[in-house]
């Protein structure tokens, strides 16, 4: 009998890769979408590599035929380039009638907490509007809302949290720091995915850890964890904005954006409902303090 056959969208990736892990553990069948088909991955023959195919809808569609479930995780921090949220909605939506033309069973997209299609941040209300279109298009389905992922090579916010404490003497928090995050390891976000890929009825799943902590407080923790001796302080946000900008020219990256600042201060980055991952952060840093942060995760890099 023919092994199940799942799709992964960027399986070479962050949050894909622990899918695809999960789902080959499983015996299941990988194929995965990418826009570097040629980049190297850790899986082997274990994955079989496609090309996105977006703007070919017919070519799209046949790459998915065979397979009972797709597993979405692609997206954009920010828009760069030509790669705009207008543009990569337009590529999901793509991906979506894909899946409905090859009559596949299951969806699962990977979304963010408190996404709305009416939110004033483009990021929140792009994932918002996918949200709605999934939920219409008639496939069997399910949203899966991560908070701040940690954990794993190639998440970048907390591990350069960790690297500018390492580095500068001065570590700027925009306004307060009280506003709230409630971070989730990536492996919990892959298996409440891949668990929700193997069900039949629709659901949205916030994906968060049993801690919250204040930003301020995650600075601190971060800080303790790796012995920063940087000063912590409190500014303005537009002065932390032009301090990460002046630490993007020096890493040729975008370090932090505006509505990502404005979606920290929101609050956005915390689940009204109970935990669903169970690893600890402050545990997890612990665990991990020697190799955090002792190099820089670069977004533009991952788009090369």
């Amino acid at each position: 009998m023919a092994r199940e056959l799942n799709v992964v969208t960027g399986a070479s990736g962050y949050t894909g890769s622990y899918i695809a892990r999960r789902l080959i553990s499983r015996g299941i069948k990988v194929r995965t979408l990418t826009g570097h088909p040629g980049r190297a991955h850790s899986f082997g023959d274990a994955l079989e590599v496609m090309p996105f195919n977006f703007d070919q809808p017919e070519a799209l569609a046949r790459s998915l035929e065979g397979a009972t479930a797709v597993y979405n995780t692609y997206w954009v921090r920010f828009a760069h380039g030509g790669l705009t949220f207008e543009r990569a909605v337009s590529h999901v939506k793509a991906l979506i009638e894909a899946s409905r033309r090859a009559q596949v069973r299951r969806f699962v997209h990977i979304s963010i907490t408190n996404a709305a299609a009416d939110s004033a941040l483009p990021y929140f209300r792009a994932k918002g509007i996918l949200e709605q279109v999934l939920a219409d298009s008639g496939l069997s389905h399910a949203i899966i809302r991560p908070a701040q992922m940690f954990g794993g090579e190639g998440e970048i916010l907390i591990n350069n949290i960790a690297w500018l404490l390492r580095r500068f003497p001065v570590f700027a928090i925009p306004g307060d720091g009280n506003y709230r995050v409630q971070p989730v390891h990536v492996d919990d976000v892959a298996e409440l995915a891949v668990n929700a890929g193997a069900v039949t009825h629709n659901i949205v799943i916030d994906a968060v850890g049993p801690e919250t902590f204040t930003f301020t407080e995650l600075v601190h923790l971060i800080a303790r964890a790796v012995r920063s001796r940087s000063w912590v302080i409190h500014v303005n946000p537009s002065i932390a904005l032009f301090f990460a900008r002046a630490i993007g020219k020096i890493s040729h990256d975008v370090t932090l954006t505006r509505d990502e600042v404005r979606g920290l201060m929101a609050n956005l980055l915390v689940s009204h409902g109970p935990p669903t991952g169970p690893t600890r952060m402050s545990a997890w840093l612990e665990n991990h303090a020697e190799t955090i942060g002792r190099r820089y995760h670069s977004e533009l890099a991952k788009r090369d």
